[in-house]
């Protein structure tokens, strides 16, 4: 440009300009959006439509420059879809989330165009440039830390969770989630949004927008063979009312071979009728599914429109692919706009739905959460009758259920076989079904779908978008939720808000399934949160017995932005710790059961309720020799590393409680030391990083079939007389 003072400073680090815009003097002199209003005025109005197709091209433009200023990043995907974001944008929506981290710089270049990258300091495309994918910048997928974005994004399959978790806490408000047709393959998208739409059938403004641009990651994705027809079959078949679908295919006047085609190929005109479409389609879409119908939005366009190359050769950047590079150049040369329209776009952009993203979408303001009054905790004696744990927590689940509405309770494997019946009776199944035999109805606060991901995703997305909830599990199975669960967990440590902590149950541990075996017997999900520990703001917590679960429930739902996993069992064992012992223990990561004194003390740090009866029996075999110990049941193991050995400084509502040298060697020195777990050793890492005695471990080796806990145990090394032979052999 030959009059540089024309170039908006935003526009700083734009490296192409064009000289002119065909029709830009028609349609393009006065913003759509007009000062004060939210959103055009009608999806058919021409201007409206030519200002959509410039928002497209700038989103392309942008996604392309900023991934090749790094050589690294996935612009392919975003552009097929970069129309129909922009049609979102100028109908006034900004609630959109998305399943594909692959997006995040088609994602980031929108929140740049509407201001909202000015909250985190970055006023210039140089800015964002120089910034992407870089530390305390803009990362390669989405995160929790991006101003106006609502979800993190990374592994495949996790968006629609956010969009149903924002759906049902904001009635009214419309949350668009964009799906590719490569993580449309997921296992669990379809089936975790028909079991949401059956157990909340009035609650249908989320509205899905799949990215049908017949590409994966390296090939042709495996839905790409579909018709139009079977693609629409396929969502009518699984529940949705209202289906939409614009085929760039029947726009094209630029002869392109094969069933998906690039948009920015047409001529002017066709350019124009197919924004009209995506246009109108994306507005009748949101009534729909604003309107109590399960709606669906389809585009289905070239992977990579509209940008350096094409297909699945779209999707990522390599080394050498510069800005400088010719192909990089040719396209971005074909997607540059005039400094005029550069700020017509970003004026949109900014006026739409009220402001930038960073000051208007729903997870930008803390969510309102209900007063909990006083828990009804019952403190039972110790050494008296014997109790279920789990159904100890259930009361209290039950209190919280009945006095914040908005929580709610998840379970694939049913309440009552987890020992918490009594909370189905408290809160009842959600179900179109009225019983009384099985406690449902259309009211209920327990979502059971027999899907981990879908039980994980609804829970851990209502906690990161701000209320109360509970994923409950069997520690076996809970694998398969873990990838969401951990997705959000991460998110909440780089939140620049506060939200309730994601909280689970894991019930029946390994020790208790023994008639079931080794498909039951799956204690090394332990393995991934000891790993998580070191995050800093994760919190595997494992209560001895009925009271200490009341404690370490009443304790998490006080925290904020932290995973917190309370795993225990759901049968009757004996009472041996006060609320007093587990408060100190959840602080100073454990508690002294019980100690004898001896001329040498053998130390028991134990991880568990049910792996307590073989270490007191040892502790008797033991003092029957002259020798002393001392059992530690080990509440919080995450507060026995030293602050070093985990990121806690870099979290959100950051956690600096360790328990400190001295503490640490008043609860666990000794002359030997015993780490006792019927899980993964993982968990006792950092009490044998401490330690100075003479140590060893005692773990969960495998699963097998056996008649009792004790068997199972036993097959495992977990005896008495196991823990005092190597104990005696340490001690010499």
């Amino acid at each position: 440009m030959t009059v540089a003072t024309a170039i908006p400073a935003f526009c700083q680090g734009i490296q192409h300009f064009s000289e002119t815009l065909p029709e830009f003097e028609k349609y393009g002199k006065t913003p759509a959006i007009g000062e004060g209003q939210t959103a055009i005025s009608s999806p058919s109005d021409p201007a409206a439509v030519y200002q959509t197709m410039l928002m497209a091209d700038a989103l392309r433009y942008l996604t392309l420059q900023v991934t090749a200023s790094k050589a690294s990043g996935h612009p392919g995907g975003f552009a097929s879809i970069a129309d129909a974001i922009a049609a979102l944008i100028l109908l006034g929506y900004k609630n959109i989330i998305t399943e594909v981290g692959h997006h995040a710089p088609g994602f980031y270049s929108t929140m740049f165009l509407d201001r909202s990258l000015e909250e985190m300091g970055i006023e210039t495309v140089q800015q964002m440039r120089d910034r992407y994918r870089e530390t305390d910048g803009l990362l390669g997928h989405l995160s929790g830390q991006i101003p106006g974005l609502l979800n993190p994004a990374g592994p495949l399959g996790q968006g629609q969770h956010f969009a149903m978790a924002g759906a049902k806490l904001h009635p009214g408000t419309l949350f668009p989630v964009t799906i590719g047709d490569g993580g449309l393959g997921e296992p669990y998208i379809m089936s975790s949004m028909a079991h949401f739409n059956t157990a909340y059938p009035k609650i249908t403004n989320f509205l899905p927008i799949l990215v049908w641009n017949g590409y994966s990651q390296e090939h042709h994705s495996m839905v790409s063979t579909k018709t139009n027809d079977e693609m629409i079959e396929y969502w009518g078949g699984n529940g949705f009312k209202e289906i939409f679908l614009v085929d760039a295919k029947h726009y094209d006047d630029a002869k392109q071979p094969g069933d998906y085609v690039d948009s920015t190929a047409f001529s002017l005109k066709k350019r124009l009728a197919f924004m009209e479409a995506i246009l109108d389609a994306t507005d009748r879409a949101a009534k729909c599914a604003l309107n109590g119908e399960l709606t669906v939005l389809i585009v289905k366009q070239l992977k990579g429109a509209g940008v350096h190359k094409r297909g699945a050769k779209s999707h990522n950047l390599y080394p050498g692919d510069t800005t400088e590079k010719d192909y990089i150049v040719d396209a971005l040369k074909a997607r540059a706009l005039t400094p005029e329209a550069w700020e017509l776009v970003r004026t949109n952009c900014t006026r739409s739905q009220g402001g930038p993203a960073a000051k208007t979408v729903v997870t930008e303001t803390e969510y309102p959460l209900a007063d909990l009054g006083t828990l009804p905790l019952e403190e039972y004696a110790v050494g008296g009758d014997k109790k279920v744990a789990t159904t100890a927590m259930g009361t209290l689940i039950g209190h919280v259920g009945q006095n914040d509405p908005n929580f709610v309770l998840t379970n694939a494997d049913g309440n009552a076989a987890s020992g918490i019946n009594n909370v189905n009776i408290a809160l009842k199944i959600v179900h179109p079904t009225v019983d009384e035999d099985y406690f449902q109805q259309p009211e209920g606060q327990v979502y059971e779908p027999l899907s981990e991901d879908a039980c994980a995703g609804l829970a851990a997305g209502l906690a990161l978008f701000g209320a109360r909830t509970l994923w409950c599990s069997y520690e076996s199975f809970a694998i398969n939720g873990l990838p969401i669960w951990q997705t959000v967990t991460q998110a909440m440590a780089e939140l620049r808000h506060v939200t309730p902590s994601t909280i689970t149950l894991f019930t029946a541990g390994a020790l208790e399934q023994g008639r079931n075996g080794w498909t039951h017997q799956r204690p090394e999900i332990e393995n991934y949160f000891a790993a998580l520990m070191r995050n800093g703001n994760i919190f595997p917590l494992f209560p001895c017995d009925a009271n200490s679960i009341q404690a370490c429930y009443e304790w998490a739902l006080g925290t904020k932005n932290k995973g917190i996993t309370i795993t225990a069992s759901k049968s009757p064992l004996p009472i041996r710790s006060t609320f007093e012992q587990t408060r100190k223990g959840l602080k100073e990561g454990g508690f002294i059961v019980q100690e004898i004194a001896g001329e040498k003390t053998v130390v028991f740090a134990v991880v568990g309720d049910m792996t307590l009866i073989p270490v007191l029996d040892a502790a008797e075999q033991l003092k029957s020799q002259g020798i002393g110990s001392k059992v530690v049941s080990l509440i919080s193991p995450r507060r026995l590393y030293r602050p070093s050995d985990t990121a806690y400084e870099t979290c959100s509502e950051s956690d600096a409680g360790f328990l400190d040298d001295t503490g640490f060697e008043n609860l666990l020195g000794g002359d030997v030391l015993l780490g006792i777990t019927g899980g993964s050793s993982a968990m006792l890492e950092p009490v044998m990083l401490r330690s100075s005695s003479p140590r060893d471990t005692f773990a969960w080796k495998r699963g097998e079939t056996a008649a009792s806990a004790g068997a199972v145990m036993a097959l495992n090394g977990l005896t008495a007389d196991a823990f005092v032979k190597r104990a005696l052999e340490l001690l010499s």
